[in-house]
């Protein structure tokens, strides 16, 4: 009875380990699938720029990039994703019943397209995003400076101050690789600072955007993940 028992505890122990074995060899086909999924996935063609566009306003707008997808954007969400477009060629952008036309951007760059009411028209105002370097080990913050009548503005760490990003000019912006880390943010146009916020859980490879909005007496910081469309045959 003891020695059934024992064997019974050996074969249990290597039934146990094998199905451990092909567990993990499972994970390591997904593993690899995901890897070789992502490497043949289809890609844009040589030359093409990805633009995107910013509301900073508060009321939200239908917006749509050359052939990209309809989005509402503004608000606590002001930036849409990254449309592919053609670098170098002419490119539209709808906003609601509005086309703005004749835009183009270089190729193999990235674009935001600050949007503006002008009348009864929208006008857009570049910003190129186009890093040179990038460290895969690393996320990658963005600072905007779209709040009204703010010459300048900074971003600093809270509550020590410690600046990320000084003298960030009107209508554009500043970049810089940092380490997957818990912070927060506070930002700042001239004397006046927006409540300070967490930095959400960031990844390597990550690119975070941050918009400072509002108007130079109440200015307001919002945070939003960077998103780019998947290019489709």
């Amino acid at each position: 009875m003891f020695c059934f028992t024992k064997k019974t505890r050996f074969f249990d122990r290597v039934h146990h380990a094998l199905v451990l074995v092909l567990i993990a060899a499972c994970g390591l086909a997904a593993a690899q699938e995901g890897v070789l999924s992502q490497l043949y996935a289809a890609r844009p063609p040589a030359g093409s720029s990805y633009v995107r566009v910013v509301n900073p306003e508060a009321p939200a707008l239908a917006v749509r990039v050359a052939k990209g997808s309809v989005q509402s954007i503004g608000g606590q969400t002001p930036a849409g994703s990254y449309a592919i477009v053609h670098g170098g060629q002419d490119f539209s952008v709808q906003v609601g019943d509005t086309e703005i036309t004749g835009l183009q951007v270089r190729p193999d760059s990235f674009h935001t397209l600050v949007l503006r009411r002008s009348g009864k028209r929208y006008a857009v105002t570049p910003v190129d995003d186009t890093t040179d370097t990038e460290d895969a080990l690393k996320a990658e913050l963005r600072f905007y400076n779209l709040a009204r009548a703010c010459p300048e503005a900074a971003l600093a760490l809270s509550p020590s101050g410690t600046l990320v990003f000084r003298s960030v000019a009107a209508n554009g912006s500043a970049a810089r690789s940092v380490n997957p880390v818990r912070a927060a943010v506070a930002a700042q146009c001239g004397q006046v600072s927006t409540p300070a916020q967490q930095l959400p859980a960031l990844q390597p490879g990550d690119h975070l955007s941050l918009f400072l909005l509002g108007t130079a007496q109440a200015p307001v910081l919002v945070m939003q993940t960077n998103r780019t469309d998947v290019f489709k045959r």
